[in-house]
């Protein structure tokens, strides 16, 4: 008796896309020039073979005669290595369809970066050309990738896909999971990208809209008309402001609810959304052999080509995110494209992904349960290393991404945010941190608050002892405590003068008598470490606990942009002017004596208390995490009950 082998109807794991915005900053994203030279180590682009006038439509470009474009690039290259070591699919198949004279060439990559030529096929006219490749010599890192060239005249790339006949483990579809608080003309446009995308709305289940906002999405102009497109496919969910915890556990709570939902993909509101990540991370997640979140990559939607992480990793020690090395941080594809960049062809993995993107499919939620009601920060990381407890992992998979707006022209350790930050960090430590006392936490805690102390941010210092004083009352609260926490943290700041920003205009901005500070010219200026940092330290923190009170009436010393403010260099003057950081003033930060022993005093003292009782503290958080975390608990939340 034979078996046979049972063939599939090709699925499509990944389409060749272009964008259609007339926008050549994000082209290198999608296509990219074959030819780079370097001078005095700089990459140069020789030739602009790939043009944004060459892209013809969503799925076809131009390859200009006696020219050569590579798609080894962000969105249309492979990740071999992702679908080999996490999916069921053992090759993929590349199908192009050209029309023209030329050449297509395939290339892989190894973990090293290096290329290797697979495959090439002359093209004549219009026909279809087919490439069955394999996914088994991946484990560490590679991609696939096709070149085009043109011969005697132009080649047409009319549409190309990756595909596979391999059975799908989970057949489900996507329920999509959005939190917004007053940004609804994001929301509209993110909703009508959605509603033009055929192939999406085939896989969607169910939007889900958290609005928290006061400034309604169901009044923004455009929703009617979009509502009506995606018709039952869309689900408004009006309810008070919890952060964005509260908001995604909605969704979350809901999506178990739907029958035909495997996965929910979680999107922030300030953003711009590339749709076909949506259908890859979700083939990603039906071709899985486990259960695996999948995670979308974030870029600067103010400056486009530039990504802000690859992975992400929470490092044990002082139990801080971060991404797995520095060279992922702020990586410009106009610069460095997918080939000149070594490092993006290893597989890197990653703790958790943040909630700008980030799809976990709904066994995992039914098992591990929903956020910590946390309101902001430190819930998507949690989850993730929840998730990883349980024996689920993250897979932050390229070729998924969005545009989010950017929080370099914030700080929000600063403002009411810090508060969250500080305790929530916490939190996490005790539910996760394997480190006796919590290892280096508290240590990097008590640094960050010496840091704003000597900075003159004594707002921010008092929200972080109001953190820990948080994290001592224990778990039992933090449901009551989510939408008066917020609120709390912000009328603290009437109490803290630096918190005022000056406008232009304002009669009474202060005027710096020594003038402004020269620019900053360095690009990465570096403050002390190590011993030098010691000695900082122990310098400065003497001279600030000496130094007298600046009167309310007197003139700042300098005047700093807010770039050049370095936390180095501020404890050094009593009082100067900061440029505020998105740009809509100066604020004036003034050494207050009293302030300054108190929080200090006060945040030594939390330290110390909290690493005493760490694990007690640890115990009740572990042991309260299943009901705090459950659908009941969360309802009760989202009901007022």
């Amino acid at each position: 008796m034979t078996t046979e082998r049972r063939v599939f109807m090709p699925t499509t794991l990944q389409s060749i896309v272009l964008p259609t915005t007339q926008d050549p900053d994000v082209l290198p994203l999608y296509a990219d020039s074959e030819i780079w030279t370097q001078i005095d180590g700089t990459p140069v682009r020789l030739s602009n073979n790939a043009n944004i006038d060459n892209v013809l439509s969503r799925s076809s470009a131009r390859v200009r005669s006696g020219t050569r474009v590579s798609f080894a690039s962000y969105f249309n290259a492979f990740p071999a290595a992702y679908w080999q070591r996490w999916t069921v699919v053992t090759s993929v198949r590349l199908t192009l369809r050209t029309t023209g004279r030329g050449t297509v060439i395939i290339y892989r990559s190894n973990s090293n970066g290096v290329a290797q030529r697979v495959d090439s096929r002359q093209v004549t006219g219009t026909e279809e050309s087919v490439f069955d490749l394999s996914l088994t010599s991946f484990s560490d890192g590679g991609w696939y990738w096709f070149d085009l060239i043109a011969s005697t005249e132009d080649v047409i790339l009319e549409d190309g896909a990756w595909t596979t006949e391999e059975a799908p483990v989970l057949t489900g579809k996507l329920s999509l999971g959005m939190t917004t608080y007053n940004k609804p003309d994001y929301c509209v446009a993110t909703l009508a990208n959605i509603a033009q995308s055929p192939s999406l709305l085939e896989g969607i289940d169910r939007i889900f809209l958290v609005d928290q906002g006061t400034q309604k999405v169901r009044d923004e102009p455009g929703f009617d008309e979009v509502a009506a497109q995606l018709g039952d496919h869309l689900q408004i969910i009006e309810q008070g402001n919890l952060g964005g915890s509260g908001g995604f556990s909605r969704s979350m709570a809901e999506t178990l609810k739907r029958e035909d939902t495997d996965f929910l993909l979680l999107l922030d509101d300030d953003i711009e959304f590339e749709t076909e990540s949506a259908m890859r991370a979700l083939q990603f997640g039906r071709f899985s052999r486990e259960p695996v979140i999948v995670g979308g990559h974030m870029f600067d939607l103010l400056d486009k080509p530039v990504m802000h992480a690859w992975a992400e990793v929470v490092r044990p020690d002082p139990f801080m995110w971060g991404p797995s090395f520095e060279e992922q941080h702020r990586h410009d594809f106009r610069k460095r494209n997918l080939r000149q960049t070594k490092w993006m062809h290893a597989r890197l993995d990653a703790d958790y992904n943040g909630w700008w993107m980030c799809m976990i499919p709904k066994q995992v939620i039914s098992e591990i349960g929903l956020s910590l009601p946390v309101f902001i920060k430190w819930d998507d990381a949690e989850y993730g290393l929840r998730a990883k407890a349980a024996g689920y992992r993250t897979v932050s998979l390229p070729g998924v991404a969005l545009w989010h707006v950017s929080w370099l022209d914030k700080d929000d350790s600063q403002d009411w945010q810090a508060f969250f930050h500080t305790r929530n960090r916490l939190i996490a430590g005790l539910l996760h941190s394997d480190r006796p006392r919590s290892g280096r936490l508290l240590q990097n805690s008590g640094r960050q608050d010496i840091k704003k102390l000597l900075n003159m941010q004594y707002y921010a210092t008092q929200l972080a002892v109001d953190g820990m004083r948080s994290v001592l009352r224990g778990p039992s609260g933090l449901h009551d405590a989510i939408s008066k926490e917020m609120p709390a943290a912000r009328a603290r700041a009437k109490e803290f003068p630096e918190t005022r920003v000056y406008r232009p205009g304002d009669p009474e901005t202060p005027v710096a008598r020594g003038g402004r500070a020269l620019p900053e010219l360095e690009e990465k200026p570096k403050g002390p470490t190590g011993a030098q940092l010691a000695l900082f330290t122990a310098k400065m923190v003497p001279q600030h606990w000496r130094r007298s009170s600046v009167p309310a009436d007197s003139q700042p010393e300098l005047e700093y942009a807010k770039q050049g403010a370095h936390w180095w260099q501020i404890p050094h003057h009593p009082n100067v002017i900061v440029g505020a950081a998105d740009g809509s003033g100066k604020m004036w930060y003034r050494h207050d004596r009293e302030k300054f022993r108190r929080l200090l005093r006060e945040s030594r003292a939390l330290s110390k208390e909290i690493e005493k009782n760490w694990d007690r503290l640890a115990a009740e958080y572990r042991a309260a995490l299943p009901s705090i975390t459950s659908v009941e608990a969360w309802e009760k939340t989202f009901t007022g009950r």
